[in-house]
C-alpha cells in the first residue's frame, strides 16, 4: 500500500536551528546566533509567559472558553465581528482553512515567485493546482500589474505584504486593484504575518465593503510566540460561518490561546520589538557591504552576487554559520544569489553585519 501520488508536492524548508547546526559542525550551541527564521529575538511578552505558566495545570480540559476569549479579543482589536476571526494552529493553519473553504478539486491558486512555499503546498494538500506570478529582478517590486499579468481566473490569489523574503509591501491601492480586476469568485488573501513591523495600512479595512478579500495574521513574529503555533484569518462577514465546517476541533491549544490573550494586552512589548527591528533594518542597509533590499519586515534580503556570483548564497550561508551566525540561504526561494538576515538584538545585528562583511570580503 502506498500514499496518493505526492510527486508534485515539495517539502517545506525551514531555517536551520541552533541545535541542528551545532551538532553538524561540532560546535557549542551557545556560540551560535540564529538569524534565519524571522523569530523575535526578544522572545514573548512576560505576560504571555506568565499566562502559559498559569494555564498549565488546566491542560486536561479542551480550550473552548479560551478560544472564545481570544476570538473576542482579536475581534475587538480589529473592530470586526467575532465570527470573522478564524483561529488556527499558526498562520499556515489559517491558510489550510481558507483552502478548505474555497477550493474544489482541480481549482487553481496564484502564488508569488519568489514566495512562501506553503501557499502552494496547502493548495495541493486540498487537491488544488498552483500557478505563479513572477516578481521581476532586480527590485522584485510588489505591484498589481505583476500579479494581474499572470492572472488567469484562479480561485485564490495570494499577496504577501510585507513579502517574504524581500520585505517589500503592496500598497492598499494595489490590493484593491487586484481585487477589482480579478473575477467575482476569486478570493484575494493578503498575508500580513509581518504586518506589525510595516509602515503601511492593513488590508483589514477592505473587509467592511468587500466579500473577496481575507487577511492573514500571526502571533509568531512581533508577538514572539512562534513556538506555540497561533495565527488567524480575518474573513468577510458574508461567509464567516464557513469556519465551523472547515476547522479542526479546537484549532488552537489552551496554552496558545491564553498566551495570545496576554500578548495582545502588552502593546509595549510589541512596540519595543518593532522599534528594534526598524533600527536593525536601517543598520544593515547602511553597513552591509552588498546590496540590501528595502524591507518592512523583521529581516532584510541581501544580494551577495557581486562578491560571490549568481549562485553564491549557499556558500555565504555556510561560511557564516561556521563563523557563528546562522542566516537563511534563499536558494529554496529561487534566489540563489541572496541570503536573508533576521533582525536581531543590537548585539546580534552588529555581529551578523560584521560576520557577513568578513565573509564577503574573503
Amino acid at each position: 500500500m502506498q500514499p496518493r501520488d505526492l510527486s508534485a508536492h515539495v517539502a517545506y524548508e525551514a531555517g536551520r536551528g541552533i541545535e541542528e547546526v551545532a551538532r553538524d559542525l561540532g560546535m557549542d550551541p551557545a556560540d551560535l546566533t540564529k538569524l534565519a527564521s524571522n523569530e523575535n529575538p526578544h522572545g514573548p511578552s512576560p505576560k504571555a509567559i506568565a499566562a502559559i505558566q498559569e494555564a498549565a495545570p488546566g491542560m486536561s480540559s479542551y480550550p473552548k472558553a479560551a478560544h472564545a476569549d481570544l476570538t473576542g479579543a482579536i475581534a475587538d482589536r480589529w473592530d470586526v465581528d467575532p465570527s470573522q476571526v478564524w483561529l488556527a494552529n499558526g498562520g499556515d493553519g489559517a491558510l489550510d482553512y481558507l483552502a478548505r473553504a474555497m477550493l474544489d478539486p482541480g481549482d487553481t491558486v496564484l502564488v508569488p515567485d519568489p514566495g512562501f512555499a506553503y501557499y502552494g503546498m496547502s493548495a495541493r494538500f486540498h487537491h488544488g493546482e498552483v500557478n505563479e506570478y513572477t516578481l521581476d529582478a532586480p527590485d522584485l517590486a510588489l505591484t498589481a500589474e505583476a500579479v494581474l499579468s499572470d492572472y488567469d481566473g484562479e480561485r485564490v490569489v495570494y499577496l504577501t505584504s510585507p513579502h517574504n523574503p524581500t520585505g517589500g509591501t503592496f500598497t492598499l491601492e494595489a490590493v484593491e486593484t487586484v481585487a477589482d480586476e480579478t473575477d467575482e469568485e476569486t478570493l484575494v488573501v493578503v498575508d500580513e504575518a509581518y504586518g506589525e513591523y510595516a509602515d503601511v495600512d492593513s488590508a483589514r479595512g477592505l473587509l467592511a465593503d468587500r466579500d473577496d478579500v481575507a487577511v492573514l495574521r500571526t502571533f509568531s513574529k512581533a508577538y514572539g510566540l512562534a513556538g506555540v503555533r497561533l495565527g488567524y484569518a480575518l474573513v468577510p462577514l458574508d461567509w464567516a460561518d464557513a469556519y465551523a465546517r472547515v476547522n479542526t476541533p479546537f484549532a488552537a491549544s489552551e496554552l496558545a490561546c491564553r498566551a495570545g490573550i496576554a500578548a495582545l494586552s502588552d502593546d509595549e512589548h510589541v512596540e519595543r520589538s518593532v522599534e528594534m527591528a526598524r533600527w536593525a533594518r536601517r543598520y544593515m542597509r547602511d553597513e552591509i557591504a552588498a546590496p540590501v533590499l528595502p524591507s518592512e519586515g523583521n529581516f532584510v534580503l541581501v544580494d551577495v552576487s557581486e562578491a560571490r556570483g549568481p549562485d553564491g548564497a549557499s556558500a555565504v550561508a555556510d561560511e557564516m554559520q561556521r563563523a557563528g551566525v546562522i542566516v537563511r540561504d534563499c536558494t529554496s526561494f529561487g534566489l540563489p544569489n541572496c541570503v536573508r538576515v533576521t533582525c536581531g538584538t543590537e548585539a546580534q545585528t552588529r555581529e551578523a553585519v560584521a560576520t557577513l562583511n568578513e565573509v564577503l570580503a574573503a
